[in-house]
């Protein structure tokens, strides 16, 4: 058991091995809280990425690049809940690493790769926004089905370039190397690795989404000025109406996105430039959780915000996929 006996024994990850690390004491209601959490984050990730998934892929007229940028970006974050939540957790509530150093480098490679792999995805769908409202002429042509496909594989094809190199550089296979005893998977980065990371996985994207966002902000504003300024008369009342209501959903929608960017990820990586004596265990836990929560959020960001996504799940739930020509129905006609 990962919780403390009633003799308060001290406890090791492998007994009978003399350099084993010792398990941390946890109480009964700690271990059993925790495996709660990690079991319904897990399943909550899971379920509303599997609807996300489920729904672009079936639905014909749901095939167009930005709905496929979201799929990707979904894979992703299901595999972060169903790999990489449930081994986190068990690594959590052990408080000991059991399946070995090759296994700890494996490890780290799929959780950085899908954690490099959903930003990149984020980044993908800035850009694509930022095309589609600020050069709306062009979108079509750029923007295109087999253009966005390949983008996507380069996404994934470079991070796993970038991940496999930064992984192999900083010794994780060799985890006898650098750890004090036997039991642990820990993450140490060079100085020079962690300036890398830093604007590679940080201020590269964060510039790209930010500087996209801001953009839109401000096309919409001024073509939104342009309209209300050529309308007259009480007939486009209703029109005025509906562009201030459609302008006040996109900057919401938007301002989500970059709030829920910044705060899963922005924290982690102001830590990581100060000292890493100076940051708590606790601290770090907390903050490596905010990543894994993030992909949580994506599907409601991302897709809980379409009207289209909402009457998918419902024909979902209902199994009325499964009806013959299911897949060429057009969702959109029921979204009003």
């Amino acid at each position: 058991m990962a919780y403390e006996t009633e003799d308060h024994e001290t406890q090791y990850c492998f007994p009978g091995i003399n350099s084993s690390c010792m398990k941390g004491k946890r109480s009964k209601h700690e271990y059993n809280v925790i495996y709660l959490f990690v079991l319904l984050l897990s399943a909550w990730t899971v379920f509303l990425n599997l609807l996300v998934i489920i729904s672009i892929s079936h639905f014909k007229k749901l095939h167009t690049p930005t709905n496929l940028i979201i799929l990707s970006l979904a894979v992703a974050d299901l595999l972060i809940g169903l790999i990489v939540i449930p081994i986190e957790g068990i690594k959590q509530i052990e408080t000991c690493w059991y399946f070995g150093a090759t296994y700890c480098g494996l490890f780290a490679i799929i959780v950085m790769l899908l954690l490099c792999t959903s930003l990149s995805n984020v980044v993908l769908i800035a850009v694509d926004r930022y095309m589609a409202v600020c050069h709306p002429f062009l979108y079509p042509q750029i923007m295109t089905t087999t253009k966005t496909l390949i983008s996507i594989c380069l996404c994934w094809f470079c991070c796993s370039v970038y991940i496999i190199w930064f992984v192999i550089s900083n010794g994780y296979f060799n985890m006898s190397d650098r750890t004090l005893c036997y039991g642990q998977c820990i993450v140490i980065i060079t100085p020079a690795w962690r300036f890398i990371d830093l604007i590679v996985s940080f201020l590269f994207p964060c510039t790209v989404i930010i500087t996209a966002y801001l953009r839109i902000f401000y096309v919409v504003q001024r073509q939104v000025k342009i309209i209300n300024s050529q309308m007259n008369g009480v007939k486009c009342v209703m029109d005025i109406s509906v562009k201030r209501k459609t302008e006040s959903k996109a900057a919401l929608t938007l301002g989500i996105i970059v709030t829920a960017y910044l705060l899963c990820w922005i924290p982690f990586y102001i830590c990581s430039l100060t000292k890493p004596t100076a940051i708590s265990s606790m601290t770090l836990t907390f903050l490596t959780w905010t990543f894994y929560i993030n992909s949580g959020l994506n599907p409601i960001v991302y897709a809980l915000g379409y009207r289209w996504f909402k009457v998918s799940v419902k024909h979902i739930l209902a199994l009325r996929i499964f009806q013959p020509a299911s897949s060429l129905m057009d969702i959109f006609t029921n979204c009003h």
